[in-house]
């Protein structure tokens, strides 16, 4: 192949897209050795894979790790896979259908419509304070501090605590990466271990004095049967809510940016039309989604393109493929802010489709806005360095100028 599908090279993680055109041409399924997955990077696969029932995020709703064929983690990963095992992100059927019903009780788009002032007061303030001191880093001084402060807000964190949530969150989501390091699962564990302490403790203040935050409502939150969540489900749920909605926030709003800096015809034309902001988030989702890769396993043999995956492969969804796919987008390699024919899949699709979509959205628009209005003259400093995951991928920092 002229161009190599790697995930640990920089220069890869810098711009893979060249790479996943070579394997798109190549096929609709590649086995990779180095992570023992198999590679899918078409997008009408990569969409259908995502609703295929055959498939799961986890298979220990039907096998044990021995009979999949698979070594279970170490023991001292435990407090990492109790928090990461109990989340709407790991779950199938039926555990993650009773548990997506409750949480939806408590995270309903009445829950985002009242957030609504709330961010775009934030979003004002941050992207206020950035233009005062004449620019900087966009990545600690916006896009960070922006879905953290409001997944705190919902939560009910204490202004005072909020500094812990983004380092936990990083810690955490390192074990997402290909292969991590065992130095990756150690930081992971300790995070999880005081992120879930912070958090019950935090629950038991809510059961006693509730409030209208986002705890007590998932505390509250019951079916018609008296079901509730457990305190374990809580607490996954919302470290789920901040690695999830924060994460992927703060790297849309910088390869954003970056993206539109580089394109400089595209943002004067949202600069002099603001009512292309809804469109224009939409295509910087699809054009350099945050989100590289998901993965699932193969739970009853699965026929791709005439290759069949059999039953306890790991197979690597290529979101960052699918996205650029010329069998989907017309020109897909342009970035076009008006584009309205856009089946991105950067939030997925199925049973596990984002949760925090619309809030994701809500964010992504007020932060683009404040800084379109109050930076109009914005333009880089330097040329941004990526950080080395692959899996979430994002620059280090956004140094511009005004």
């Amino acid at each position: 192949m002229a161009e190599t599908f790697d995930p640990w090279s920089p220069s890869f993680v810098a711009d893979p897209y060249p790479a996943y055109a070579a394997l798109r041409a190549r096929g609709r399924a590649h086995w990779y050795e180095p992570t023992r997955q198999w590679l899918i990077p078409h997008h009408a696969d990569v969409s259908a894979l995502l609703r295929d029932r055959r498939l799961g995020r986890t298979y220990l709703h039907r096998f044990t790790h021995e009979e999949f064929g698979r070594t279970p983690p170490p023991p001292g990963h435990e407090p990492f896979h109790v928090l990461n095992d109990h989340g709407l992100l790991d779950l199938e059927a039926p555990d993650h259908t009773r548990i997506r019903r409750l949480v939806s009780k408590a995270f309903t788009p009445r829950t985002v419509e009242q957030l609504a002032p709330t961010v775009r007061r934030l979003a004002a303030e941050l992207a206020g304070a950035f233009v005062a001191e004449g620019g900087g880093d966009l990545l600690s001084a916006v896009a960070e501090p922006l879905p953290v402060a409001v997944i705190a807000e919902m939560l009910g964190v204490p202004e005072s605590d909020r500094g812990l949530l983004r380092p936990w969150s990083a810690d955490i989501c390192g074990m997402y990466e290909l292969n991590p390091p065992e130095e990756t699962a150690r930081r992971a564990v300790q995070a999880s271990v005081e992120f879930s302490s912070y958090l019950r403790e935090l629950i038991a203040v809510r059961r006693k004095t509730p409030g209208q935050d986002l705890i007590s409502a998932l505390i509250a939150a019951h079916d018609e049967g008296g079901d509730r969540l457990s305190e374990q489900e809580m607490i996954s749920t919302c470290v789920l809510l901040l690695n999830a909605g924060h994460e992927a926030t703060v790297n849309t709003t910088a390869n954003g940016w970056r993206t539109l800096l580089r394109h400089p015809e595209q943002l004067a034309a949202l600069r002099a039309d603001h009512g292309l902001l809804p469109t224009a988030v939409e295509e910087l989702m699809r054009y350099d989604t945050p989100l590289q890769l998901f993965e699932r396993w193969v739970l009853d043999d699965t026929e791709v393109g005439g290759t069949v995956i059999p039953r306890g492969s790991e197979v690597a969804l290529l979101f960052g493929s699918a996205n650029r796919d010329p069998a989907a987008f017309d020109r897909p390699e342009e970035l076009d802010l008006s584009r309205t024919d856009n089946p991105h899949v950067s939030l997925g699709a199925g049973i596990h489709y984002c949760l925090g979509a619309p809030l994701a959205r809500l964010e992504l628009a007020s932060s683009f806005g404040e800084l379109l209005r109050r930076a109009p003259g914005m333009r880089l400093a330097a040329e941004p360095e990526w950080k080395p995951g692959f899996v979430i991928r994002g620059v280090r920092e956004l140094r511009v100028e005004l």
